[in-house]
């Protein structure tokens, strides 16, 4: 029988009426920062679209962001698994985790868990436990799933993987495992990696020390990357998660990646004292 996790930040980072939440989804897409057009459902599926980088913050600071991420998802059809990863903000538990023999909850419905995948990723992992302690309570991958559950229903299942250690080298082992463990089950994944960027400081120190931050992105170099944000203190959540998309996308051949949006706190609210940065991306061949 399996267990069932139920939203943790329902009401707080999102809203947790349905009908509330699907208008705060859409508001996201139509907001003049979002991408300003709503997903496409049915799109056939272009498995040339597999890596994607999305913020985690209430919808209504990083909603119009995100917006970006997921209505390029949405033209890229339904891979039928999703590997979502985000920071373990609490730290609790194991350091690199994952779990299995679970339905998640949100107000728009219920997701499984891909169970079998989970676990094929954790035998190729040195770092990937099997605990779900750090997903009782945390929002990085919850908040993810409403909006992809907005474009294809219950019709998915996730992968949630919660990350403590963010090294290189935890990044480099878990971007292997689960290239390892695709390719072993023959199964379309997209996985998204779930970051905010800098926290808590002004907006034009903000927006420079992120771009730059990107720009290590942007050309897939994840030594560089994790070189800057500790010699500049960039204070993003996510750096490991970010990683193993660089590392993924290494692996499966892409060119660089693509930065579709990036904004602050800042832009949404007008307050531009102490902003977070926000930023939705994907992955690229040429």
């Amino acid at each position: 029988m399996k267990r069932r996790r139920y939203p943790a930040v329902a009401g707080y980072f999102y809203e947790a009426d349905r009908e509330q939440l699907i208008k705060r989804i859409e508001w996201s897409y139509n907001h003049p920062l979002g991408v300003g057009k709503l997903p496409v459902r049915d799109a056939p599926r272009d498995r040339r679209a597999r890596l994607f980088i999305a913020p985690h913050a209430g919808y209504m600071y990083s909603g119009p962001v995100a917006s970006h991420t997921y209505y390029h998802i949405s033209l890229s059809g339904n891979p039928g698994t999703f590997i979502i990863a985000g920071p373990n903000h609490s730290g609790i538990g194991s350091m690199v985790a994952t779990v299995i023999d679970y339905i998640w909850e949100t107000p728009l419905g219920e997701v499984e868990v891909d169970s079998e995948l989970a676990k094929a990723i954790a035998r190729n992992s040195s770092f990937l436990d099997i605990d779900d302690i750090p997903h009782e309570n945390e929002h990085s991958i919850e908040v993810q799933i409403p909006f992809l559950q907005h474009i294809f229903g219950s019709s998915f299942k996730i992968v949630p993987i919660a990350m403590a250690m963010q090294t290189i080298e935890a990044a480099r082992d878990l971007a292997n495992a689960i290239a390892k463990a695709v390719e072993t089950l023959g199964r379309d994944v997209i996985y998204i990696a779930s970051t905010d960027w800098s926290h808590y400081e002004p907006h034009e120190p903000t927006v420079k020390k992120d771009l730059e931050a990107l720009s290590y992105v942007e050309r897939l170099d994840p030594e560089g990357f994790y070189r800057y944000i500790i010699e500049r203190n960039v204070t993003a959540c996510g750096p490991g998660p970010t990683m193993v998309f660089i590392y993924l996308a290494k692996i499966w051949g892409y060119k660089r990646a693509r930065i579709f949006k990036y904004a602050t706190s800042g832009d949404v609210t007008g307050e531009k004292a102490w902003v977070v940065g926000y930023a939705s991306a994907t992955a690229v061949y040429e």
